[in-house]
C-alpha cells in the first residue's frame, strides 16, 4: 500500500457539500439546508468569524453580497435547524468559489435587543460598503467596522428604513428658494 494520495478520494470530498467536511461538534458550522440550489450554512454571530475564514482559507475567495432581513411580521414557518434560535434580523452572507464553482450562503440570526455582528471587513475588504448599507437600513451594527456611518440616508436621519416597525411616510419634496411650485 502506497502513501500517495488516492486521486480519486480527493474528488469525492471535494464532492461533498462543505458542511460534511466540517465538523459542527466544534461550534464551526452548526446545521445546512439546500435552497435555490446553493448550500447554506447556518452560523451564530460569536463564531461567524472563524466560519469565513475557513470557508476563504477552503477556497471562497469572493464575497459577492451581504444583506439581511427582518422577520418582524413574518408568520409562516422558518427553514432554520434546531439548533439556531431564530432572531428577529438574519444577516446573510453570499461567497463563490472560483475554483469549485460553487455558491454558499450563511445565515447569521440576530437579536433585536443587541443587533451587533462581527464585520467581515478584515477578510473581505470589499464588505465594507455593504456592511454599511446593512447598518443604515436595518440598524444591525458590525463590530470593529473601520467606518459604520450612514451611507444611503442623511447622517441625522432618525429610524431605519427596511425594518418592519419604520412607519411609512411622506418625505416633503424641498424646492431652491424662488423656484416654481
Amino acid at each position: 500500500m502506497s502513501d500517495t494520495p488516492d486521486p480519486a478520494a480527493s474528488d469525492d470530498a471535494a464532492a461533498e457539500p462543505v458542511a460534511a467536511r466540517t465538523p459542527t461538534r466544534h461550534g464551526a458550522f452548526v446545521g445546512t439546508e439546500q435552497g435555490d440550489g446553493i448550500e447554506v450554512l447556518h452560523a451564530g454571530a460569536d463564531t461567524l468569524i472563524q466560519v469565513v475564514t475557513a470557508l476563504r482559507d477552503e477556497g471562497y475567495g469572493m464575497l459577492l453580497d451581504l444583506t439581511a432581513v427582518d422577520y418582524l411580521t413574518f408568520a409562516g414557518p422558518r427553514s432554520l435547524p434546531p439548533e439556531i434560535e431564530a432572531g428577529r434580523f438574519e444577516v446573510v452572507i453570499h461567497l463563490l468559489s472560483h475554483r469549485d464553482r460553487t455558491r454558499l450562503r450563511i445565515k447569521v440570526q440576530v437579536d433585536s435587543a443587541d443587533p451587533v455582528v462581527p464585520t467581515l471587513f478584515d477578510l473581505y475588504p470589499g464588505s465594507e460598503n455593504m456592511e454599511r448599507e446593512v447598518f443604515d437600513m436595518f440598524g444591525i451594527r458590525f463590530a470593529q467596522h473601520p467606518d459604520m456611518t450612514r451611507i444611503l440616508m442623511p447622517e441625522d436621519w432618525v429610524g431605519h428604513p427596511l425594518r418592519k416597525d419604520y412607519a411609512v411616510g411622506r418625505i416633503p419634496v424641498q424646492f431652491k428658494a424662488g423656484a416654481e411650485q
